[in-house]
C-alpha cells in the first residue's frame, strides 16, 4: 500500500480513538471541564502531562532545529528538560495544595486582587495563543504532506478535530485522550529511530547508535557528519556558533518558561492529593525523557541521510519523497547554474536547496527508505503531539475567560450550567483564532513555541514563585512585575522578530541576546519591579500570609510543623 493509504488508515483509526474517548469521558460539570473532577490517577496524569508537554515543537521542531543547528540546537533540549524538573520540584506540589483551577485563579486569590487576576488572564491568553500557533502550524505541515492538501486546509482539519474533543470533553476528555496520544506519539517517534539506528550503525538503541561507528565504515557517525558538514561549508555539527551568553539566556528562558506554562501547571490540579501531584510529575519526567533523549539521535540520522541523499545529486534522479515535499513548498530547489545537479552548500549565493527544519522528523523515514507504514505512523505521531498540546492550550484559554473573567469577576452568580456553556463557547472562539495563527505563524514551529516560553517566563514565573515562597509579596508588586515583564518581552519580540518599532538586525540585539533568550531578561526585570514595589507598599493581609505558610507545610505533618 502507498504512504497516503497507510496514512489515511492510521490517522483515521487514531482520530476515531480520540473522538471515542472524548465522547466516553465528556464533561458534565465545570469541575470535570476544568480539572477532570480532580480524580485522575498519578500514572494517567503522568502520561497526559507528557503528551500535553511534548508538543509539535518537541516532536517535529526540536529535532529539526538540532538537525540544522547542531550543537546550538541543544539549548532547546537542555532548557525544556531542565524546565520540567524545575516545575516538578518548585511549583507543582504547592500549587496543587493551594487547590485552584487555573493559574490566574491562583494569582487572583494569592494576591487578593481582581486586577491581578485580570492581568494574569491577559498574560495566559498571550502565552497560549503564541504557543498554539506553533501547534496548528505543525498540524498543517503533517496534513499538507501526507494527505496531500495545502497547509491551510490541514490547519482547518486540525481545528475541527481538536474543537470536537476539547469542547465536548473539557479537561476530563482531554486527559484520557492525551493518554492515548502519548502512546501514539512515543511509538511513532521510537519505531523509525530504532529502524534507522540499526540501518546506520547496527545498534538498536538510538541514543547509543548516535555515538557509534557507521556500519561498514571505520568512522564514528558524528565524525562523519562533521566531515560532511564542513565539506559543504557549514560549521562542524558538534561545534557551536552561538555566544555563551545567548545560550545561557535561551536555556534559562526555556527552563523558567516551562515552570510558568499555564497548560502544564493546570494538569497538577487534576489529581486527588498533593502526594499524587508529586508522583505524576515523576511519571511525566520519565515518559518525557524517552523522547528527549532520542531526539538528538534522530537529528544526527536525519542530517546525515539528507546530505548523503541530495548533495551533488542529479535533480532528475531524486526519489519520490523529494518531489512530494516540493509540492508543499517546504523544500525548494533553484537550479542557479542550470546543470541539473543539486548544490547544497552554506554559501547562499551558490546554494540551490532550501529545507524547512520542521520537516526533518517527518521526512527522515522516507529519506531512509523505511516501510510505508512506518512513514504513515510518524505522521500520526506528529498529529498526536500537536493536537494534544493544542487541546490543553485551548482549555487554558476557555477557562481563563469563563472561570477567571466571567465567574470570578463579571457574573459571580452564574449557574454551573451557564458557566460550562461559556467555557465551551470560549473554546470555539479560541480555536478560530488559533487557526488564524496556524495559517500565519511568525516562524517555524519550535521558534514560535520558544517565544511562548519567553512570554511565560517574563509574566508568570516570578509571580508564582514569589507567591509561594515570599509572604511579603503583595498585589502591587505582583501586578507591576507581570505588566512590566510581559511588555518588555513583547516589545523585544515584536522589534526583532516582526521588525516593528523600527526593527533591528541580529547585530543590534541587546547584549547579544536573541528574542528567544530575552525572556530571561524580562523575567529578571519582573523580579526587580515586584520586589522593590512590594517593599514600599503595604504587606498582604494576615490571612493571605497564613495561606502562604500553609501551602509549604506537608499534608498531615501535624505537630512536626510547629
Amino acid at each position: 500500500m502507498t504512504v497516503q493509504i497507510w496514512t489515511y488508515i492510521i490517522v483515521v483509526a487514531t482520530f476515531t480513538l480520540y473522538i471515542g474517548i472524548a465522547i466516553w469521558a465528556r464533561a458534565g460539570s465545570t469541575k470535570e471541564f476544568y480539572v477532570a473532577g480532580g480524580g485522575v490517577s498519578p500514572l494517567a496524569n503522568g502520561l497526559a502531562t507528557a503528551a500535553d508537554w511534548m508538543s509539535a515543537a518537541s516532536f517535529l521542531g526540536m529535532a529539526g532545529l538540532i538537525s540544522f543547528n547542531g550543537y546550538d540546537g541543544s539549548v532547546y533540549l537542555m532548557g525544556w528538560t531542565g524546565g520540567y524538573v524545575l516545575l516538578a520540584l518548585l511549583l507543582a506540589p504547592y500549587l496543587r495544595k493551594f487547590g485552584k483551577f487555573t493559574v490566574p485563579d491562583f494569582i487572583g486569590d494569592r494576591y487578593y486582587s481582581n486586577i491581578a487576576r485580570t492581568v494574569a488572564v491577559i498574560c495566559a491568553l498571550i502565552v497560549s495563543f503564541t504557543y498554539v500557533a506553533g501547534q496548528m502550524r505543525g498540524v498543517g505541515l503533517v496534513f499538507s504532506r501526507f494527505l496531500e492538501v495545502d497547509i491551510n486546509t490541514g490547519v482547518f482539519i486540525g481545528m475541527i478535530i481538536v474543537l470536537f474533543y476539547a469542547v465536548l470533553g473539557g479537561m476530563k476528555g482531554i486527559t484520557y485522550t492525551q493518554v492515548a496520544q502519548y502512546c501514539v506519539l512515543i511509538f511513532a517517534f521510537m519505531v523509525p529511530a530504532i529502524f534507522i539506528s540499526i540501518q546506520m550503525t547496527g545498534n538498536p538503541i538510538p541514543q547509543l547508535g548516535m555515538g557509534g561507528k557507521v556500519t561498514g565504515e571505520s568512522v564514528y557517525l558524528l565524525d562523519k557528519l562533521d566531515g560532511l558538514s564542513t565539506d559543504l561549508g557549514f560549521a562542524a555539527y558538534t561545534n557551536g556558533s552561538k555566544s555563551l551568553i545567548d545560550i545561557f539566556f535561551i536555556t534559562a528562558a526555556l527552563m523558567v518558561g516551562t515552570a510558568g506554562l499555564p497548560h502544564v501547571i493546570v494538569r497538577f490540579f487534576t489529581v486527588p492529593k498533593v502526594k499524587d501531584a508529586r508522583k505524576s510529575a515523576g511519571y511525566a519526567l520519565l515518559f518525557i525523557a524517552i523522547l528527549y533523549t532520542t531526539a538528538p539521535a534522530i537529528s544526527v540520522f536525519a542530517r546525515t541521510n539528507l546530505i548523503d541523499t541530495v548533495s551533488e545529486k542529479e535533480y532528475a534522479e531524486m526519489p519520490a519523497w523529494f518531489s512530494k515535499w516540493e509540492t508543499t513548498g517546504l523544500i525548494t530547489f533553484d537550479d542557479k547554474n542550470s546543470d541539473g545537479k543539486i548544490q547544497y552548500v552554506a554559501d547562499e549565493t551558490v546554494n540551490e536547496l532550501t529545507v524547512d527544519p520542521d520537516i526533518m522528523v517527518l521526512a527522515n523515514p522516507e529519506i531512509a527508505r523505511l516501510p510505508n507504514w512506518v512513514i504513515a505512523l510518524v505522521a500520526a505521531g506528529g498529529l498526536a503531539a500537536a493536537l494534544s498540546t493544542a487541546a490543553g492550550l485551548l482549555l487554558v484559554i476557555s477557562t481563563s475567560v469563563s472561570h477567571d473573567l466571567i465567574k470570578k469577576q463579571l457574573k459571580p452568580d452564574i449557574s454551573d450550567k451557564s458557566e460550562l456553556i461559556a467555557a465551551r463557547l470560549s473554546a470555539v472562539v479560541a480555536v478560530v483564532i488559533a487557526g488564524y495563527f496556524g495559517i500565519n505563524p511568525p516562524d517555524f514551529v519550535a521558534a514560535t513555541v520558544a517565544l511562548a516560553f519567553g512570554l511565560a517566563a517574563a509574566s508568570f514565573f516570578p509571580a508564582i514563585i514569589l507567591g509561594i515562597f515570599d509572604k511579603r509579596m503583595n498585589k502591587e508588586g505582583a501586578i507591576a512585575g507581570m505588566v512590566v515583564g510581559i511588555l518588555s518581552m513583547l516589545f523585544y519580540m515584536l522589534k526583532f522578530k516582526f521588525q516593528w518599532f523600527g526593527g533591528g538586525t541580529e547585530a543590534e540585539w541587546w547584549f547579544g541576546i536573541s528574542p528567544e533568550g530575552f525572556g530571561t531578561v524580562a523575567m529578571l526585570i519582573n523580579f526587580i519591579f515586584s520586589i522593590i514595589i512590594s517593599k514600599f507598599t503595604p504587606p498582604p493581609p494576615a490571612e493571605v500570609q497564613e495561606i502562604v505558610e500553609n501551602i509549604r507545610i506537608p499534608s498531615n505533618a501535624g505537630d512536626a510543623t510547629h
